[in-house]
């Protein structure tokens, strides 16, 4: 602006300007006997001649001096103190434009301002243009609010640039565990970030550190290795995001990822030997439940089975002896009515039943009849049937549970014996 304004004006500051250090009237020599464009420019006349233009440039008109004589008696006119102070004043209105027009800031999408008077925080500007007092008065500061923001715990940068002295924590059991994390924040107040905590980035790790110990020093360190990793993350950033809350910091916890959780390095070796003792003890713990859950569903079906056997083995000597008891009072009965016919009866009876079950052929000789009447079909079958018997005999040989007795061999031995009893009584009787 004030350039355009001595162009206006036709004002040149150049040392190449013939007119520097001369009168107005261009008839007249330099001073000092000097030749136009030679040496240093007069400062009087150049001010004179600038007073002179800005004078024209307002519509003001020169004013001689008295006797129309300039101050060194060249007759030139003297400086106009009130064009002076025009200029002053222009330049003065300039100089608080520009001081004015530097309040003027511009907040960029997804931060926030903030506007300090005198120090003090009067408000928060959004996302724009906005416009404070400019300084000493106001100042501003801009903040992102929308970055989402990581601080490393036990690491910098890569997990090889360890940091022992925050890595290293006990658990409750009194190991020692290696962790390294980060942490993801933004920021949900801007004045609280800026006022309320000096270092902002080390306080987060200091808290995100003290976090991770007390819910470290909570647990064991086979729940933090293996199947805990996800609660000792989710447990650490609501502590963190509590205690940031009590100190006012405006930090907002977005997420805590467990970059490494191993023991330590001097005891690496050891601890993988005890992990695959446990593996193998788990395989061993596995293969003998298979085992258990195979053999005792087993043991349990034969046990029920003979049960059950057993269960019918003794209703049925039960059911027989019953029905043979009811049946000797029944022939009691008769006996006792007819002791001859009852008594023939129960050896023709007998005589049959003993007959039906033997091999042999019995022969009456008496008769004198060379013809003989041999049963070959009753032997056939009779065959038939000791053959199936030697064959059951021979597979519940080869059964592993051969050596016991089953109940339906005994049945069939107790009513063998059962026969020969009352065939025994039945001669003892008829004797």
């Amino acid at each position: 602006m004030l350039v355009s304004l001595l162009k206006k004006t036709g004002l040149k500051l150049s040392l190449n300007d013939p007119r520097w250090g001369n009168r107005k009237d261009d008839g007249k020599k330099a001073q000092e006997g000097k030749k136009p464009g030679e040496g240093p420019p007069d400062l009087d006349q150049l001010w004179r001649d600038f007073n002179q233009r800005l004078n024209a440039f307002f519509g003001q008109k020169n004013r001689p001096d008295n006797g129309g004589n300039n101050n060194g008696g060249g007759g030139g006119p003297r400086p106009d103190m009130k064009g002076a102070g025009i200029t002053a004043g222009v330049v003065g209105v300039i100089a608080v434009l520009i001081w004015l027009a530097s309040g003027a800031f511009i907040v960029q999408e997804g931060q926030s301002g903030v506007v300090l008077t005198f120090g003090k925080v009067t408000r928060t500007a959004p996302a724009g243009f906005n416009w404070r007092w400019p300084y000493p008065f106001q100042t501003d500061e801009t903040v992102n609010v929308s970055q989402v923001r990581t601080v490393e715990v036990g690491y910098r940068t890569s997990l090889r640039n360890k940091q022992a002295s925050e890595s290293l924590m006990l658990t409750d059991d009194e190991n020692i565990i290696d962790i390294q994390f980060a942490v993801q924040y933004t920021l949900k107040d801007p004045v609280e970030w800026l006022f309320n905590v000096r270092e902002q980035e080390d306080t987060l790790r200091q808290v995100a550190e003290t976090a991770i110990r007390e819910v470290v020093g909570r647990s064991k360190m086979d729940f933090v290795l293996y199947e805990g990793r996800e609660k000792v993350a989710f447990d650490t950033q609501k502590l963190m995001q509590q205690i940031l809350d009590d100190y006012k910091v405006g930090v907002l916890i977005n997420n805590v990822t467990m970059q490494a959780v191993q023991p330590p390095e001097q005891v690496q070796a050891a601890f993988d030997d005890a992990v695959k003792a446990g593996q193998d003890r788990e395989r061993q713990k596995n293969e003998g439940q298979a085992y258990a859950n195979d053999v005792i569903p087993k043991a349990r079906g034969a046990a029920f089975r003979l049960v059950q056997e057993a269960e019918a083995y003794r209703a049925m000597v039960t059911e027989n002896s019953e029905g043979n008891a009811s049946r000797f009072k029944q022939v009691l009965v008769e006996y006792q009515k007819a002791p001859a016919v009852t008594r023939d009866r129960m050896y023709l009876e007998t005589m049959q039943q003993v007959f039906s079950s033997a091999s042999k052929v019995m022969v009456d000789a008496k008769t004198g009849s060379n013809l003989l009447y041999l049963p070959l079909d009753k032997l056939i079958a009779q065959q038939a049937a000791s053959d199936a018997s030697a064959a059951a005999a021979r597979a519940a040989a080869a059964a592993p549970a051969a050596n016991t007795v089953m109940p339906q061999e005994a049945m069939q031995t107790v009513e063998v014996n059962s026969r020969r009893d009352s065939r025994s009584s039945r001669e003892r009787e008829s004797r």
